[in-house]
């Protein structure tokens, strides 16, 4: 229980002996590093010198009560442990009053042995989301992830952070779309991480296309003990989880149509049940979604809700793939590089010039995540004071024809005659204003041939044209070519 590698720690503060042996023994199989005391004082010099993670506190302790401990837990500057209150049987005002004052759930005597397991495994899970959200923010701290998989100098990673910046202070659901690969993940966390309203919340991912299509529900909303076969404890679901934060659902195209209504009653109602329960249970969660798919053809096919698709997509953001924006390839490739080479504690060796021009040739079908996995394996391999083509993986490296094309588009550039400037940005448009208007001369205007032998939607060779300057001649020509 909690994240991999890591020793929870918990702390019993009770004193009665008995108390502490049954709770002990009650956790003692699950791994978790258990500690004891036996009054507030006790605590304190344990929690300074051992920090756990969590502490099951008895109200009614010798000297400062349970509550006057809570009080002084929260008042340090430091992050303090979370705490679940032991209370005597009716005192439920007082346990209130200590849920008000910081504690994150509490427990009445006598309880069974399966309530405390739950609620020390929700409180263990919450901590786990937790770190991963400290570990989060000290990547982008320290990597520059805030711009990581964002970087580029691109209009469309321009316009990618803009729409980011946009949507992030709204409670707006948002669709996230593009290619694997493309950091459709990354979009989401950033949304979550620039929002002043979510970001101190949690961010929780669920990928649905990873869980099989009877246990996506569970997952989702939780289910109650005994709900199905196997379900020996409640069990709060993601919702649950992202309460105050964000939920990300990757692939929501692979989701069955019982999970899709239920998902919609969710966003509308902002209320879940878990499975095998009748309470109504109030939820505050911003959705993030992501998808591959073309989830229009989907709806035309049956297989996805229209109603949850414009439920969804209040905001979308298109990521473009790789061999669209072919002049981020550098700046990630490098960054990858650095990056890689202290995750693995080597030399921090630049790209050779021959080498980050395969990089730029290639089509990257598997788009950031491929170029990463490339770049990591270049970085180990690679014995000289750079990473040189020999570094890089086979696939990368051009074929005969490949090498071909790269000599006929070498031509084409001396054909163009695209004078040289000091900036790369303003000689790549000029090219490409160049080389988009011929290809276009010699389809008589047709748009979507054009597109097609540029290996480009046609919607993108028309944000092209207007990019390039090009639209007043050329758009009216995709027009007619509608008609």
């Amino acid at each position: 229980m909690g994240a991999k590698g890591t020793v929870l720690r918990l702390l019993i503060v009770d004193d009665e002996e008995a108390a502490r042996y049954g709770m002990r023994r009650a956790l003692s199989a699950f791994g978790y590093e258990i500690s004891e005391a036996d009054s507030a004082e006790a605590a304190r010099i344990l929690v300074e010198k051992q920090q756990p993670d969590l502490l099951l506190l008895d109200v009614n302790l010798p000297g400062a009560s349970g509550l006057d401990l809570l009080r002084e837990l929260q008042d340090e500057k430091k992050e303090a442990p979370l705490v679940v209150i032991i209370t005597a049987h009716g005192s439920e005002r007082m346990a209130v009053e200590a849920v008000k004052s910081g504690a994150y759930d509490y427990l009445s005597k006598p309880f069974e042995v399966d309530d405390l397991r739950l609620v020390v495994n929700n409180a263990f899970e919450t901590i786990r989301l937790r770190r991963e959200n400290r570990s989060l923010r000290r990547r982008i701290e320290s990597e520059g992830v805030r711009r990581g998989a964002l970087l580029g100098v691109s209009n469309d990673m321009e316009r990618v952070r803009s729409m980011i910046e946009k949507v992030a202070e709204t409670d707006a659901t948002v669709l996230v779309r593009g290619e694997s690969g493309t950091g459709k993940e990354l979009v989401a966390r950033e949304i979550h991480e620039r929002s002043s309203i979510r970001r101190s919340g949690s961010f929780v991912a669920v990928n649905c296309a990873a869980l099989p299509s009877e246990l996506i529900e569970s997952e989702l909303f939780g289910h109650e003990k005994g709900a199905f076969t196997g379900a020996s404890l409640r069990r709060h679901g993601k919702f649950e989880q992202a309460d105050g934060g964000t939920l990300f659902l990757d692939e929501i195209g692979d989701m069955s149509a019982n999970v899709q209504a239920k998902l919609l009653r969710a966003l509308e109602e902002r209320r879940i049940e878990r499975l095998g329960g009748t309470e109504s249970i109030p939820v505050d969660v911003r959705i993030v979604s992501a998808t591959h798919r073309p989830l229009e053809q989907e709806i035309s096919n049956g297989n996805f809700r229209a109603d949850l698709f414009y439920r969804l997509r209040v905001v979308t953001i298109e990521i473009p793939p790789f061999r669209e924006r072919r002049e981020d390839i550098p700046v990630l490739a490098e960054s990858f590089a650095q990056l890689s080479a202290e995750k693995f504690s080597l030399p921090v060796r630049p790209i050779a010039q021959n080498a980050l021009r395969l990089l730029i040739d290639y089509d990257w079908p598997g788009n950031v995540r491929e170029l990463r996995n490339a770049i990591e394996r270049a970085v180990i391999f690679a014995e000289g004071d750079e990473i040189r083509e020999r570094d890089l993986p086979e696939e990368i490296k051009p074929s005969q024809a490949r090498a071909q094309t790269k000599q006929t588009l070498e031509e084409g550039e001396e054909m163009l005659n695209v004078p040289f400037t000091a900036s790369f940005r303003e000689d790549r448009k000029e090219f490409e204003r160049r080389y988009i208007a011929r290809c276009l001369e010699e389809t008589g205007g047709n748009v979507t041939r054009a597109a097609a032998i540029l290996g480009m939607h046609r919607q993108s060779l028309q944000h092209k044209l207007r990019e390039l300057g090009l639209a007043r001649r050329y758009i009216s020509l995709a027009d007619r070519e509608q008609e």
